[in-house]
């Protein structure tokens, strides 16, 4: 396989980072970034006030990379697109009683979940479309 290609490793990693910047930031739990500050109150004074910034714009960074690319792989159609499927699957689950979608902290789950497969598929969708149609994506040309 060429180097860049499209791999099932690759894709969970891709998928693996997406997770980590999306329950990082938040999750229901409480250990989060979000938790982390509301943990601290309105005191700035709290401590760790350069770690939380640094922290935060790590965060904002990482997002920033995967919504890039999964809004140029993507587009709004193919976004729209996948959250729809996974939506709809979400929808079949609950219809079997095998998620219960009423409850709060479940709900929050199902839809950071589908956030982190858009961003997965985002990531990765420039080598798919490139296995199937042998079409490359490019952004920015490199010439003088």
């Amino acid at each position: 396989m060429a180097a860049g290609g499209l791999t099932w490793s690759g894709f969970l990693l891709r998928w693996l980072g997406a997770a980590f910047l999306v329950f990082a930031a938040y999750n229901p739990t409480g250990w989060s970034y979000a938790g982390w500050l509301a943990a601290g109150g309105a005191d700035p004074g709290g401590g760790n006030v350069p770690l939380k910034i640094l922290a935060g714009l790590l965060l904002l960074g990482g997002f920033a990379v995967y919504f890039r690319a999964t809004w140029l792989s993507l587009g709004i159609l193919g976004i729209a697109l996948v959250v729809a499927v996974f939506g709809v699957f979400v929808w079949l689950l609950a219809d079997y009683d095998l998620v219960d979608v009423g409850s709060p902290m479940v709900g929050v789950m199902v839809v950071e979940v589908i956030l982190t497969i858009v961003m997965g598929v985002g990531m990765s969708w420039s080598h798919v479309q490139r296995r199937l149609t042998g079409q490359l994506d490019v952004d920015h040309l490199d010439q003088p």
